[in-house]
């Protein structure tokens, strides 16, 4: 799916406008999962776009994809791959890449390349079991879960971080406020 992540923004220090760019959303299912997608209530990739398409259109309105833009410059075409994986992948990836020898929710891959006038966002890894895990345990739809770790995912693509108190009060309520347009309560409440 080809969206726009948003209308024309400002661009404060230059005083001119800038063109979002338009970002390729490309949803992977890990043939490991294969037909336990519907045991792990994983949506459908229209979901996903809708909900990475809305963070950035939020990231856009809001300023907050300042840094990514700056750190890229004036790009025309992004993409975001976000892929849906079993417990071996997501563990396996979370081993190799942050030295945790389980599965985690979500991990985030940005991409600091930038070539002519595209650069990717990154790549967000979601490990289908531990998402519906979790649902489980917090008591709400797997849907639901699935979009906040979308939207917490791309907020990280874009530069965010939560190591520091500060940091993750600010992601959290950038997270809320995303999620309450898609019509999903506050996840930290």
């Amino acid at each position: 799916m080809r969206a726009n992540a948003a209308d024309t923004d400002v661009d404060a220090d230059m005083g001119t406008s800038i063109a979002p760019p338009k970002v390729l959303i490309d949803v992977q299912y890990s043939d490991a999962l294969g037909a336990a997608q519907q045991d792990f209530q994983v949506p459908q990739a229209a979901e996903f776009e809708r909900w990475a398409v809305h963070t950035l259109k939020c990231a856009s309105s809001n300023g907050w994809d300042t840094a990514w833009r700056k750190r890229t410059g004036a790009i025309e075409e992004s993409e975001l791959c976000i892929r849906l994986v079993d417990a071996v992948e997501g563990a396996a990836l979370n081993a190799a890449w942050r030295d945790k020898q389980t599965a985690t929710n979500v991990l985030s891959f940005t991409a600091d390349i930038v070539a002519g006038h595209y650069a990717p966002l990154g790549d967000l890894v979601l490990c289908a079991p531990v998402v519906e895990r979790e649902s489980v345990e917090q008591e709400k739809s797997a849907a639901q879960h699935y979009a906040h770790l979308v939207v917490h995912g791309v907020l990280h693509l874009l530069g965010f971080d939560h190591l520091i108190d500060s940091e993750a009060e600010a992601m959290e309520v950038m997270e809320a406020a995303v999620l309450s347009g898609l019509g999903i309560g506050n996840p930290y409440e």
